[in-house]
């Protein structure tokens, strides 16, 4: 099987989620007999380069141009030799008469589009209807996703569910991950954030509870890891709190090791891999009751109500007070997020993509 995977997201100043993603993929494909070429308009940049070395550079036009010409006139067609062209998110290349899959990973800008520009909205719709009107196959990584797109209307018979997978570095030494942690000036105790920083991650709410928690707690901090996305989001300035941006793949390990709980207080999620990298460290997890979260952590983490921030000021301080709990969750977390692996995925997506060419057969 040759697919052409577009790993255009790679090549974003801020790749986020879907990036995460799209490396998991062209890293684990392989694995599964799948011939991946990786393509995209441009230079793949150097931190990608190396590991990509199948990247295909379809050229000019680049950037925001060959996604507005791909959604409005459904030109130029990509070239490339595969049996299947995966978008592995709502940027949809025409494809000519190679059959089409995409993921699709939630429904956010149609359910909270106060969240996203208008162009962000508008560039998500046409991405969305374009899925609807050509992809054979339409992936998404929770039974929420899933039952969200029937709900607009897509075939349940033409939707995968294909949960992502968690991979976790060999992990350091205490030392090396102490050595880490004072680089960046982060003490423990703390409470961790990952994830982009945009109003429907919930960053309001979690830092009104943090205020409150902290007036028992004055030597806990809240460090907030993860570049700006949509919009802006309430002020991160608050006594105790760390905003570190995008930080290396060993730092976010170190952090996830030694945080005391990782809060994710999203308002809705299509999946929610922090959770997930999370619990695979052993790191107790407070998470919204919403959306496809209750899929990821189930009871292995604390759930609770988004937007409650005395729910949240509870539930925080619960486990700071209680180190059985904690203990009990990370043992819980790691045992759950064994269900979650890339490898499993790799092997979904390999039988969506047969799938695709079945059903696409004259």
């Amino acid at each position: 099987m040759r697919v052409a995977l577009h790993v255009g997201q790679l090549l974003q100043p801020l790749p986020g989620g879907i990036g995460r993603y799209v490396w998991s993929l062209t890293a684990n494909l392989p694995q599964v007999g799948v011939d991946v070429t990786p393509f995209a308009a441009g230079d793949i940049p150097s931190e990608w380069a190396t590991s990509l070395p199948e990247y295909r550079n379809i050229g000019w036009p680049t950037g925001p141009l060959r996604y507005e010409l791909w959604h409005r006139l459904r030109q130029p067609v990509v070239r490339v030799a595969c049996d299947v062209i995966h978008a592995p998110s709502l940027a949809v290349p025409p494809t000519g008469r190679v059959p089409l899959v995409v993921t699709a990973h939630d429904l956010a800008f149609l359910r909270h589009p106060d969240a996203f520009t208008r162009r962000g909205v508008t560039f998500h719709r046409r991405g969305l209807a374009i899925t609807y009107q050509e992809a054979a196959i339409v992936l998404t990584a929770s039974q929420f996703a899933f039952d969200e797109l029937v709900s607009i209307g897509f075939e349940s018979t033409r939707i995968r569910l294909v949960p992502h997978g968690v991979a976790v570095p060999t992990t350091e030494s205490d030392a090396a991950i102490a050595s880490r942690l004072q680089r960046i000036g982060v003490q423990q105790p703390f409470a961790l954030f990952v994830g982009t920083l945009e109003p429907r991650k919930g960053l309001d709410t979690l830092t009104r509870a943090f205020g409150r928690v902290r007036k028992a707690h004055p030597d806990l901090s809240l460090v907030v890891v993860g570049p700006q996305g949509w919009l802006t989001v309430p002020s991160l300035e608050g006594p105790g709190i760390r905003v570190l941006g995008r930080v290396d793949e060993l730092t976010l390990d170190a952090l996830y090791h030694r945080a005391t709980l990782c809060a994710v207080p999203s308002l809705y999620e299509g999946f929610g891999l922090p959770a997930l990298e999370a619990m695979a460290r052993g790191c107790p997890v407070v998470a919204s009751s919403a959306t496809s979260l209750t899929e990821v952590v189930g009871t292995s983490g604390l759930l609770v109500a988004p937007n409650d921030v005395e729910a949240w000021t509870d539930a925080i301080q619960s486990l700071l007070d209680d180190p059985t709990a904690r203990q009990e969750f990370a043992s819980l977390g790691r045992a759950r997020s064994q269900q979650f692996t890339w490898s499993d995925s790799a092997k979904a997506h390999a039988a969506a993509y047969e799938d695709a060419v079945e059903m696409t057969r004259p």
